[in-house]
Parts: C-alpha cells; structure tokens; sequence
C-alpha cells in the first residue's frame, strides 16, 4: 500500500481493530485496501460521537460540537458521492464505492446509527437494541459483502447480505456485552430493560458502579445474553461459504475471532462490569492456523434458511465446525 491515502486508513486499522487487521491478511490486496477505507469511514463517525462521552464525563457538554462534526462527516461523505472528496479516508471511501459497487444508503444508515448515540442510551427491549445494532453493525457486514464479493446470482447475493446483516448484529451485542463497564462509566447502559428486569435488575444498578459480577442475578443475565450471541453467530455462519473464494478465510477469522470474545468473557467469570475480556494471542493465532487450514468453498449451492446452522469445509481435518469453536469460545 505506498499511496498515502491507504496507508491513513491501514493506520487507523491497525490501531483499532486488532481482530480485522489480522484476518485481513487473508484478503486479497485490493479487497483488503476497500475494506480498510470502509472501517476508516466508520471508526472516524464512532470516534466523533465518542468525544461527546469523553466530555459528559469530564463535566462539560460537547454535544454541539460533536453534532457539528457529525455532520461535518455526512458533508464530506456527500463530497465524496459527488466525486469530489476532501481528506485521505474520504479519497479511499470514493474509489471503494466506485469499484465495488457499496452503496449509498448503507453507508448513511451506519452514520445514522452512529448519530443514535448523541441521545440518551435507552433500549427497553431486544427489538429496540437490534434497531440500534443494525444502524451500527449490521451496515458494516453489508458494507463488507459488496467488497468481498459473493458467489451465484443476484438472489444469492440477497440472501448473503442478510446473512452479513445478522452476523454484524452478533458482533456488536459481543462489543456490548464485553464494554458494559466502560459504558457504564460513560453513563451509558445498552442492555435491555426487559432483560435485566428479567433477573431483577434495573439500569440503575449497572450504571451505579456497585453491582458486582458475582450477584447471581448477573450472573443469570450474562449466561442469557452470551448464549443470545452464540445463536445469532450460528443464524449468520451460513453466510460466508456464499462469499468469494478468496474472502471466505477473513470473514472467518473475523467470525470466530469475535465469537470467541464470549469465551473470554466466561472466562473472566462475566466480569466485564470491571474488567475488558480479551482473546489472548494465542487464541488468536489459533483462530488464524485454523482459518489457514479451511478449504473455501466455490460455488455453493443454493441459500439455506437462516435458522441453519454453521457450515465450516476444513482442507485438514475431520473435526465438525462445534469442536472448532469450543476450542476458541
């Protein structure tokens, strides 16, 4: 990547997203410097809005500025539509949209997600937060499938992006439920009302920072919300033997990367009101080796429901997809 523009958002990759910039090396070049500009476009939106948190807590209200800037964001999104764009992230962002095809309406759905977290976090159900989650998420797995690419026909390619769609879903309840104590500290509460009154709990009790991890009514919770991932991860796995050959091994690691996050969070003994659960490096490298060792499939056949389970196609082993993943989460 010697343009300088590639190297902006290979930085900010590198920077943020552990997980994705290691799976990116299973992309092919081009496909890897496409996806890094549309995480560049996301992770500068997430950071605008993320300054507001800083200020709330630091005692002062940065809420018009950061509205300014968020909308700042969407005009050089514009500039960029109309070809013109204005910095190194919106220079990348405009070559992607037109080599690959993504279009406008989702990259405006991601910053209209992103622009949710300006008002007050309140989910009251688990309808509300998916609304949230797919503003925020599941816009970045349909991103993603127009640049990685999908095998077969266009209904396959409709099929694939709800795959995407879901998978992104259950990548950002992990975020929620791995970040619940940094979000708390920055007043914020993501998870349900309806589900944590299932177990006794209130909003309250989480942002009070006097909630320990050990009270079983946590407990119960976590158990409930992990297993709810797990589900959408399984719901979503069918997705990406649809993509290209050569994308299937990074949506892989990114897939069984952060699913095995939920681990990490057992392991910590679903303390994440205090600590950040993380895999350690080597859980990574193990997701790598054995993403490395999947054969990827070339022309699927036909779109199974989204309810079926996940399909993995090893070049080395015998072992289902379930042992896979239990050695990870």
């Amino acid at each position: 990547m010697s343009d300088r523009n590639a190297q902006v958002c290979q930085r900010i990759v590198r920077e943020h997203a552990r997980t994705f910039h290691l799976a990116s090396v299973f992309l092919p070049e081009h496909k890897r410097r496409a996806a890094f500009a549309l995480y560049a476009f996301c992770r500068v939106a997430d950071d605008i809005v993320d300054r507001a948190d800083r200020a709330r807590c630091g005692g002062t209200d940065a809420a018009p500025d950061v509205v300014a800037a968020l909308a700042a964001h969407e005009r050089k999104l514009q500039d960029a539509l109309a070809g013109t764009p204005s910095d190194p992230v919106f220079c990348e962002l405009d070559r992607v949209m037109r080599q690959f095809g993504v279009p406008e309406g989702v990259l405006q759905e991601l910053l209209d997600g992103v622009a949710m977290d300006l008002r007050p976090v309140r989910y009251d159900s688990w309808s509300d937060l998916s609304a949230y989650c797919e503003g925020v998420a599941s816009s970045v797995g349909e991103m993603c499938t127009y640049v990685f690419g999908v095998q077969g026909d266009p209904d396959v390619r409709t099929v694939a992006l709800r795959y995407a769609r879901t998978l992104g879903i259950a990548m950002q309840l992990t975020n929620i439920l791995r970040d619940v104590g940094e979000d708390a500290r920055r007043g914020r509460c993501y998870l349900p009302v309806k589900d944590l009154a299932s177990v006794g709990l209130t909003v309250d009790d989480v942002l009070s920072g006097t909630l320990a991890a050990t009270d079983p009514r946590w407990q119960r919770l976590m158990a409930q919300q992990i297993a709810h991932a797990r589900r959408l991860y399984d719901a979503a796995m069918p997705g990406i033997p649809m993509l290209a050959p050569d994308a299937q091994r990074c949506a892989w690691a990114c897939a069984i990367g952060y699913r095995g996050i939920l681990g990490a969070i057992e392991r910590i003994g679903a303390d994440s009101l205090t600590q950040r659960a993380r895999l350690s490096s080597t859980s990574r490298m193990q997701v790598l080796w054995s993403v490395w060792r999947m054969r990827p499939v070339v022309q699927p056949s036909r779109p199974s429901p989204l309810a079926a389970g996940p399909h993995l196609h090893w070049a080395a082993s015998d072992s289902p997809p379930a042992d896979e993943f239990a050695r990870i989460a």
